[in-house]
This record gives C-alpha cells, sequence and structure tokens, in this order.
C-alpha cells in the first residue's frame, strides 16, 4: 500500500500557505489623520468615483451638497439645460467639495447621512457606494451598530468620511486637500504628477517612510488654490477654490475661479436665473468682476470691483485702486466641459484636466455666464517639499481585498500541481 503520509503533508502545507496569504490580504490600508484641538472648519475636497449610473442631484444626495458646487469644482459647465438631472457615467472620478470639522480631536467629515435599502451590507456601503472612502467598520463604530449583519430599511447612517485641512496652506502657499483612494494602478510618484505636486510633498504631508503605496489607502494630496479673505461673519468666511476649478457662494448669486496663471481669487455674477442682492460697488458704476485701467507716464491705474463675502443675505462688494507697472491682460478663466457622457481612462484614475499654459488669453466674459473655452490654460506649479510633516495614522479606511485576487495565482498553481502528484504516486 502506497505511503499517503506526503499525500497529507502536501496538502497541510498547501492549506497553510492558502490561509497565510489570505491573513496577508486582510491587512488594513492605510490613511492620513489629523490631529485637531478647536472647533474651527475648512473647505476639504473628496476624491469619488460613481458606482453606477447617477444623476448629479444623486450624487449630491449621497454626500448631502449641492448639486451645482459639485459640477463648479469640476469645471462642469453648469449652463446647460436641466443640468442637475444629467446622468452622468459609472466609474467616473469627481471632486466633491465638503466641509472638514474636526470631531474627537481629529478631522473629519460627519455631515453625510445615509438611508439603507433592502440589499444594503454595511460593505456595500463603505465599498460600492462610497467608494472605498470608508469603512464599514468606521459605519459601525460610528452609529453604534452591535450586530452589523441587521440593517433596518431606511435606517439613517452616519457616514465619516476622511479630511484634512492643514491650515489652508502647502509650503506656505494656499492649498486645499484632497482625500484620494489610491487604485490598484498607481503610483506615488503618477498621483503626484496628475496633481502637480513632487512625491517629496505627498510623502511629508502624508508621513510617508517610503514612496510604496497599495490598493485603497486613502492620500491627502495639496491642491492649489485660491483662498478668500472673507470676514468671519460672512458665511461664505474660508472659501478656498482649487486652481483649475470654480465654487458657487452667495446663494447661486457669485460664482468664483482659480486660474490659469496666479492663484488670485476671481469673483462675478454666476449665469444661474436667482434673485440677488445689488452687485454694484457704492460710488462706482462698476459691477462685480469689473475692471477698469487708464495708462499713464508713472504707469497704468487699475480700478476694481472686488467681491468680499456674503452677509445677512447680502453681496459685499468693495472698490479698489493701485497703480501698477502696465496694464492687465484680458482676464482669464479655467477650461468648461460638457456634461460628461462617457469615460475615459483619464476620467477613471484622474482628476477634471488641468493642462498645462500656452499663454493664450481667454475673452473677457460677460456677467451672464462664465466662457465656454476649450483652450484655457493652467499653470505648472512644482510644489518643494512641505516643510512640516503632518502625524499619519493606520486605520480601516478602505475594504478588505479579496484574498483569492490578491496573491499570485502562479504560486497557488504550483501547490495544486505538486498535490495531485503525490496523490497519483
Amino acid at each position: 500500500m502506497p505511503n499517503q503520509k506526503p499525500i497529507f503533508q502536501n496538502l497541510f502545507f498547501f492549506l497553510l500557505s492558502l490561509s497565510i496569504f489570505t491573513n496577508v490580504a486582510h491587512v488594513s490600508s492605510k490613511s492620513t489623520i489629523e490631529p485637531c484641538s478647536n472647533s474651527d472648519s475648512c473647505n476639504a475636497v473628496l476624491g469619488y468615483t460613481l458606482y453606477t449610473d447617477l444623476k448629479v442631484s444623486e450624487v449630491a444626495s449621497l454626500f448631502q451638497v449641492d448639486p451645482i458646487a459639485i459640477l463648479t469644482s469640476n469645471a462642469i459647465d453648469i449652463s446647460y439645460p436641466d443640468v442637475e438631472n444629467h446622468i452622468l457615467p459609472s466609474q467616473l472620478f469627481l471632486k466633491i467639495p465638503i466641509t472638514c470639522s474636526c470631531v474627537d480631536g481629529i478631522r473629519k467629515s460627519v455631515s453625510t447621512k445615509y438611508k439603507t435599502r433592502p440589499s444594503d451590507t454595511l460593505s456595500t456601503i463603505a465599498d460600492s457606494i462610497y467608494s472605498g472612502l470608508v469603512s464599514a467598520d468606521q459605519i459601525r463604530e460610528a452609529n453604534s451598530i452591535s450586530d452589523p449583519s441587521v440593517l433596518d430599511v431606511g435606517q439613517s447612517l452616519v457616514v465619516p468620511l476622511p479630511c484634512t485641512c492643514f491650515n489652508g496652506t502647502d509650503n506656505s502657499l494656499p492649498a486645499t486637500y484632497l482625500s484620494y483612494v489610491v487604485k490598484p494602478v498607481d503610483t506615488l510618484a503618477g498621483i503626484a504628477a496628475r496633481y502637480l505636486t513632487t512625491v517629496t510633498d505627498l510623502m511629508d504631508v502624508n508621513a510617508m517612510g517610503s514612496t510604496a503605496i497599495k490598493d485603497g489607502d486613502i492620500l491627502a494630496v495639496p491642491l492649489p488654490a485660491c483662498a478668500s479673505n472673507f470676514p468671519r461673519y460672512a458665511s461664505d468666511f474660508g472659501l478656498i477654490v482649487p486652481n483649475g476649478s470654480y465654487a458657487i457662494t452667495a446663494s447661486h448669486c457669485v460664482q468664483c475661479s482659480c486660474g490659469p496663471g496666479n492663484l488670485n481669487l476671481y469673483c462675478m455674477p454666476a449665469s444661474l436665473a436667482v434673485s440677488c442682492s445689488s452687485m454694484q460697488c457704492r460710488n462706482s458704476n462698476l459691477m462685480l468682476g469689473n475692471v477698469t485701467f487708464q495708462q499713464s507716464s508713472a504707469g497704468c491705474n487699475v480700478t476694481a470691483c472686488h467681491y468680499g463675502g456674503y452677509v445677512n443675505g447680502t453681496i459685499v462688494t468693495s472698490l479698489s485702486t493701485s497703480l501698477q507697472p502696465r496694464c492687465p491682460g484680458a482676464q482669464q478663466f479655467p477650461p468648461l466641459v460638457a456634461p460628461p457622457n462617457s469615460v475615459t481612462r483619464d476620467s477613471m484614475f484622474a482628476p477634471s484636466p488641468s493642462p498645462q499654459s500656452n499663454g493664450a488669453g481667454t475673452p473677457t466674459p460677460k456677467s451672464s455666464g462664465v466662457p465656454k473655452t476649450t483652450t484655457g490654460s493652467l499653470p505648472g506649479l512644482g510644489l518643494p517639499p512641505a516643510n512640516s510633516p503632518i502625524a499619519s495614522a493606520s486605520s480601516d479606511a478602505s475594504s478588505l481585498v479579496n484574498s483569492l485576487a490578491t496573491f499570485p495565482s502562479a504560486l497557488v498553481l504550483i501547490f495544486f500541481v505538486k498535490l495531485m502528484i503525490s496523490m497519483s504516486l
């Protein structure tokens, strides 16, 4: 009778190896955590990938944000008819503007609520619907759920989402921070290039000891931005707009943009048909966003009507005059894109495009809308290393990877063949 011991030994080692690889695959992903000690909040951005076709309004409902704010954050033209009901394609990457608060000593967003449906589980809510921005365990803890296998249909769940503020700066320059979920195809160098920063800056911001990243990690990515200087009592105090995009404010009356060419916030009347307070600068015939200049022997006299915030339903404006060495050119604007109907590879793994500057000017728009351009440009801002690393902590911030998909299939095949050979002897 053949000796059966080698068969059982091989089977034992095969199952042991399978168990080891399965456990390795369940290592928690990492996310950057910013400690905080005050009640201040900031504007932040989430990198979100649609899990299915959704209307703009449906995406907005998932995060409890203004649908127009989502469109302007992604430089999508809001002048299209019924744009809030436009159906966005599955796997489209969007930047979602959120408010980042200080909760239990760390930065996070807790304003998002989700109402459960019959087929939901905590895992599908975290991994699919919210694109890995949160984990099932984090949702369970935030809602004190004792038995995660039992969810009542229609139950309202708090969905804690990752965000960072870092004082609204990166290397002493205005910045807002994107919470980015790492994809299998990503490298740190690729992410840095995509968002116009450096590998060193990303490593410093996320307190990384090496450039190694893995699927499901959540990185804080600094985005160069235009900062406002509104009074603290303004409802849009702290407004900051990422380079290459827009923001809507003042009850949809004012639209602000950032870039190209500089990081100076520019605001003008929005194109939406709403009832707004006066936008004329006092003691002047200039309207919000208007600029006049006159050349003289001493230089160029520039007069501009600026936006100063939204206070108690009133649009605050201010008039400025200055003498500059040369007269400014026409105002340039970030390029707008049509509401997307399909997904390209770039839109699956990257934000809205940020083309490099070609020096071409964009005509100054009328007050009724933002110019629709295809040749607008953005500056390439290579940022130096961050000067103050921020602590990073390990957090179960994304779904557990399917274990059978993570270890090399070839190795499994070798074990299987070896087992079959042993059994045939």
